[in-house]
């Protein structure tokens, strides 16, 4: 098979982005693969060279994409890989101007988990068993519930990370943006009583929460902890971590209204990030935390 006209600067493109740009060898492998199928499209359309790429045809490469099966996520990363392949061939003087500069796909639907209702959660909730690892996981759930952390942010905190007398924690979240958010006294109460049974399992180290062997709970120990929790407590839907976030969002802006100030709990660095979380129109900021959240009410005894 005759290699196709449009290949040399392709090859060219994936050098640049092996040796200068170093990116890893799957993210090679995935460029390579959608401007491999750009060029069989090009292919078909009967184009030779690059120059012969204007607007146009980049709209009908991404027709052709979309009738072939592709959804919006991989449209998406097609685009991506060929804008910044143009954006080279500028760089080198191969082209004058990138043509997909401007083109769009459609955008992809954020999936969100169904939020779990404040009469669940609080069945959820309700483990009143004196075992330490059940003592460990209530700490937990209470303490993602009630501050709507991330998985990663839960499992990666330590003992110092938590100030049992102002009911607040300190996280680290994505990008390694950090926050201080509250929790909530029934999260206190239960981190304080596991902390008395938590050198059962090894004091050395610095996790909050430890695995029976010791160790700093793993993200796969908690969803399986969560998931069980949730049939032994008799919940009709599946408990996962991130439905706890989700319902701790939905929950805060069902009652207080406060977009923003959810939108400062949940660490996100753009609004609409948040406003996924719910249909309601929003527009007034406040403090809402503890007049708000169903399980917090902190200062109240």
């Amino acid at each position: 098979m005759t290699a196709s006209p449009l290949q040399p600067l392709v090859d060219g493109f994936l050098r640049y982005l092996k040796v200068e740009r170093q990116l890893s060898p799957l993210t090679l492998l995935n460029y390579g693969r959608q401007l491999t199928a750009i060029i069989t499209l090009a292919g078909e359309m009967k184009m030779s060279t690059w120059q012969q790429c204007d607007a146009a045809a980049v709209r009908s490469i991404t027709v052709r994409s979309r009738k072939a099966g592709l959804g919006p996520s991989s449209l998406a990363l097609r685009l991506s890989a060929l804008r910044s392949f143009f954006d080279w061939c500028v760089s080198q003087g191969e082209l004058k101007a990138n043509p997909a500069k401007g083109i769009t796909t459609p955008k992809a639907g954020r999936h969100l988990p169904k939020n779990i209702d404040v009469d669940d959660v609080n069945r959820l909730l309700d483990i009143d068993i004196n075992d330490p690892l059940a003592v460990r996981d209530r700490a937990m759930l209470e303490v993602m519930y009630g501050a709507g952390l991330r998985l990663s942010e839960l499992v990666n905190m330590d003992c110092r990370h938590i100030d049992l007398t102002t009911g607040e924690v300190w996280v680290i979240g994505k990008g390694s943006k950090e926050r201080r958010v509250p929790v909530g006294k029934s999260a206190v109460n239960w981190v304080e009583h596991w902390l008395d049974l938590r050198e059962l399992f090894g004091p050395d180290d610095d996790a909050l929460f430890l695995s029976k062997q010791g160790r700093r709970i793993s993200t796969r120990n908690v969803q399986k902890r969560f998931s069980e929790w949730g049939i032994k407590q008799g919940l009709n839907s599946h408990v996962h971590p991130h439905k706890l976030r989700h319902s701790f969002a939905t929950h805060m802006l069902e009652s207080s209204g406060d977009l923003r100030g959810v939108q400062e709990l949940l660490g996100h660095a753009n609004l609409s990030t948040t406003q996924i979380y719910t249909h309601l129109d929003f527009q007034h900021l406040a403090s809402v935390y503890d007049a708000a959240h169903p399980r917090a009410k902190r200062g109240k005894s």
